[in-house]
């Protein structure tokens, strides 16, 4: 069993200290663009290293978007490396954003990758994707578990088309949203004071009072900004499990770059905003 202090212990100090806002990491070729970088390896390491340097000591959390690296094969892999370390070397817990999900042996690899310590992608968290049967993670909890990280299983997606898997019924009268729910809530019981197992939950989805998201993990929220969500809307998707939810902003923080001084008075109001709405 490992002696590191659980994901979910550490998030809860973070969000409780520093807010619970979660900025991505989205270094997409428009955004380079928008920063006046080139769409290239320099581009890439520019925009990620000013981000990390503007906010690795306020905000919670960061979202890195593994995709976004990947692009650029090796060498892109290789900034994703140094992001993440120079990320959690300030203080700043790092929720990978694969969406890996496979089966057996695969599923192991995809989270030695990312859960290992041993890995140079180590992260304090991975979303990963349970359509391939919620079983089918079981190597990514046990490793999770081993190493003190945490998963963050898409359940209730902000894209329109995940309704048609996530709000299928079951024989049993269930959606699938709601059993990938359940699962995270007995992966999380007798946690304290939350537990390590997260679900992704879209903050542009509504009124969720059908859906129990009283899981006793974190709720990774995306959808602030951007898409169309603001803080305001939080107690009213969220309801009583308001206070286990981290809002992911991404666009509406990284416009502001390459400005060291506007990322940071643009994450400080998306915090102070999200903060008073949750304890409102």
């Amino acid at each position: 069993m490992s002696t590191v202090t659980p994901f979910g212990t550490r998030l809860r100090a973070a969000m409780d200290t520093r807010g619970p806002l979660c900025v991505g990491i989205d270094p997409h070729a428009a955004l380079l663009a928008q920063w006046g970088l080139a769409d290239d390896i320099a581009g890439l390491e520019r925009f990620s290293r000013t981000v990390v340097e503007a906010l690795a000591e306020s905000v919670a959390v960061f979202k890195p978007q593994a995709a976004f690296f990947e692009r650029f094969g090796s060498r892109g892999v290789a900034v994703l490396e140094r992001t993440v370390a120079d990320a959690r070397a300030a203080g700043t817990l790092v929720v990978m954003d694969a969406k890996r999900g496979d089966i057996g042996s695969t599923m192991a690899a995809y989270a030695s990758a990312f859960l290992d310590p041993a890995s140079p992608l180590f992260s304090d968290a991975l979303t990963v994707s349970p359509y391939l049967g919620y079983g089918s993670l079981k190597p990514a909890v046990d490793l999770a578990r081993a190493s003190g990280a945490g998963l963050f299983v898409l359940a209730l997606t902000s894209n329109p088309e995940g309704a048609e898997v996530q709000r299928a019924v079951r024989e049993d009268g269930r959606t699938i949203g709601a059993t990938m729910l359940a699962h995270l809530a007995a992966e999380n019981a007798g946690a304290a004071p939350m537990g390590s197992f997260g679900a992704v939950v879209g903050a542009t989805l509504g009124d969720l009072s059908s859906f129990d998201l009283d899981i006793n993990g974190p709720l990774l929220a995306p959808g602030i900004g951007a898409q169309g969500a603001t803080a305001a809307d939080l107690p009213g998707v969220f309801g009583k499990a308001v206070g286990n939810v981290v809002p992911n902003v991404s666009r509406g923080v990284l416009k502001h770059g390459p400005d060291v001084a506007a990322l940071r008075s643009s994450a400080a109001a998306f915090a102070d905003e999200i903060r008073a709405a949750v304890s409102a």
